[in-house]
């Protein structure tokens, strides 16, 4: 048996996963999350700022306890967005590798949306065509594909924090900054609309993130038992339709009143329901499907595969 541990270093949060392989079986024996907000301020300057650097640092210390104290044998950490395109990202994880030996590997956009989908074929059985929708705080990765494969793929520059920062200056959203932000989406996701036109998914399966946000928000409001741990969770498109339009509609405290919301997510669930909305605009899905695994996940299966342990 092997023990290994994981670490997606998303824009905004850090995860943590370890796990035990045993020949074809994974047992997950320890899950964490921290918001770094590694993107913060900083994030459409190509920059991390200094204190995101040291909560960065921090948490990658206290990740390293944790994996300690599991006995975790080896450690596969991601950058992503943030620290692929600032900088200063390089210098970030040199500093995290020298204090506390942990390797960092900084992936491209298209060998993170490989890891995303992996994660999501461990969890859903993708019987017809999907396009998968990963928002993290930099970067979007949209997948496009089923339980053979991938037939499309692309990351594109549009996170909800980027987002955040350019267009949602009112609180509430404007009409004015909605319209903005939808022409800005239309124009840098032509790509995603001319592969959605050529493949015609037919269902569209949101990544982890404000997808399990939206989906526990469903869930109360529809009486349904939230099982935190399950691969997969419920969101209907009219709900959807429904919960983002609240969204849109309140400030950040009339958003922290609505039962399951979650104060990681309040301020950049704005951004990421306009995009949804968009590409739910552009082309039609028979269902929405919520994944509650992604790249870390995929991460494990992949190393699992690849017999890398």
């Amino acid at each position: 048996m092997k023990k290994i541990a994981v670490i997606d270093m998303g824009s905004n949060t850090f995860h943590l996963l370890v796990a035990h392989i045993n020949g074809d079986q994974r047992t997950m024996v320890c899950r964490r999350s921290s918001v770094v907000g590694l993107a913060r301020g900083g994030i459409n300057n190509n920059i991390i700022l200094p204190e995101a650097f040291e909560r960065a640092l921090q948490t990658m210390k206290d990740f390293k306890t944790e994996i300690a104290r599991h006995e975790a044998e080896v450690v596969y950490a991601y950058g992503t967005s943030a620290m692929r395109n600032a900088v200063n990202g390089t210098d970030l994880a040199s500093r995290i590798y020298t204090e506390t030996g942990i390797p960092v590997t900084i992936i491209s956009g298209e060998e993170e949306a490989s890891l995303i989908f992996a994660g999501i074929l461990a969890a859903l059985p993708l019987d017809t065509p999907a396009l998968v929708v990963d928002i993290g705080a930099g970067s979007v990765e949209f997948i496009i594909g089923d339980k053979t494969g991938i037939v499309w793929k692309k990351s594109f520059e549009v996170g909800a924090q980027r987002l955040f920062e350019e267009f949602h200056r009112h609180d509430p959203i404007t009409a004015d900054e909605v319209n903005a932000l939808n022409d800005h989406l239309n124009g840098a996701l032509e790509p995603l609309y001319q592969a959605l036109a050529r493949y015609q998914p037919r269902v569209l399966v949101g990544s982890s993130g404000s997808f399990d946000t939206l989906s526990e928000i469903h869930c109360i409001r529809q009486g349904i038992a939230v099982d935190r741990d399950a691969p997969e969770t419920p969101l209907t498109h009219s709900d959807f339709q429904t919960i983002s339009d609240e969204i849109l509609a309140k400030n950040r405290a009339g958003r922290m009143a609505i039962e399951g919301m979650i104060e990681m997510r309040v301020d950049m669930i704005v951004c990421a329901c306009c995009l949804i909305r968009t590409v739910l605009g552009r082309h039609h899905f028979e269902a929405i499907r919520v994944s509650s695994w992604s790249l870390k996940e995929g991460a494990l299966y992949t190393i699992a595969w690849h017999g890398l342990t």
